[in-house]
């Protein structure tokens, strides 16, 4: 199955680049600084799938010592224009040989795995971020909820997708994001909690810790859908027997 990098488009980077934590967004990265403080054992990270290096910051502002690495030369070009005193990397598709074996406490891949089209391809970069951490370490997945993409909300649209609705693993969807100025629809890969679990086991990854982030009525944001389902789901993983 073809399935292209969207941020290598240039007008698509541009707008992601301005992106920070609105809306809907907001709710991903909550809950992230106290999953970290319960289960992280060091304070150096590795961001997979970085894009213009907005979650490898938001490590940095919570005391980690953070690289970001992703697939988009584009992209990592504009993390480092952004934070020029970071570490930003290409990495090749598919391919985490150069992060050496148990060379991070804490690996982030936030969304990263909307963008991962097979059961195939996710296991071997699961068990790939599982040697980074090494025996000690924590993996914190944070991916889109299969029902994000059959719902309206604060900071995306989908009632033009009905065909949504019958998404199965490893289908593609759209949804289109509402705080950028690119509306294109952006193309994920819906993949439920089950089959999640299904790759975490055959990387030889345990679930230690599941979060499913709603908002709150006191927030100062227009929850639409947010309020009773959560648009996002947050793993936290480890190695197995470990």
């Amino acid at each position: 199955m073809t399935f292209t990098n969207v941020y290598e488009d240039a007008a698509r980077a541009a707008a992601y680049d301005k992106l920070e934590f609105p809306g809907t967004y907001y709710l991903a990265y909550r809950d992230l600084p106290p999953i970290f403080e319960r289960h992280a054992a060091g304070r150096t990270a590795l961001d997979f799938g970085c894009g213009a290096g907005r979650s490898t910051r938001f490590l940095k502002r919570h005391g980690f010592d953070a690289v970001g690495v992703d697939i988009s030369a584009e992209m990592v070009r504009r993390a480092r224009e952004r934070d020029p005193e970071g570490d930003y990397r290409v990495v090749p598709d598919g391919d985490l040989s150069s992060i050496a074996s148990g060379a991070v406490d804490l690996a982030l891949a936030a969304f990263t795995f909307d963008n991962i089209p097979t059961e195939e391809l996710k296991t071997s970069l699961f068990a790939q971020l599982g040697r980074a951490i090494g025996p000690r370490g924590r993996i914190v997945a944070l991916v889109s909820s299969p029902e994000i993409y059959t719902h309206e909300w604060a900071s995306f649209t989908t009632k033009d997708f009905p065909e949504n609705e019958r998404a199965k693993a490893g289908d593609r969807v759209k949804i289109i994001m509402t705080d950028v100025e690119d509306r294109r629809p952006v193309e994920d890969v819906v993949w439920p909690e089950a089959d999640y679990r299904r790759v975490f086991a055959a990387a030889g990854l345990d679930v230690i810790d599941i979060a499913r982030p709603l908002g709150l009525a006191s927030e100062p944001y227009a929850w639409l859908s947010e309020t009773s389902v959560a648009p996002w789901t947050i793993y936290t993983l480890g190695n197995s027997g470990l």
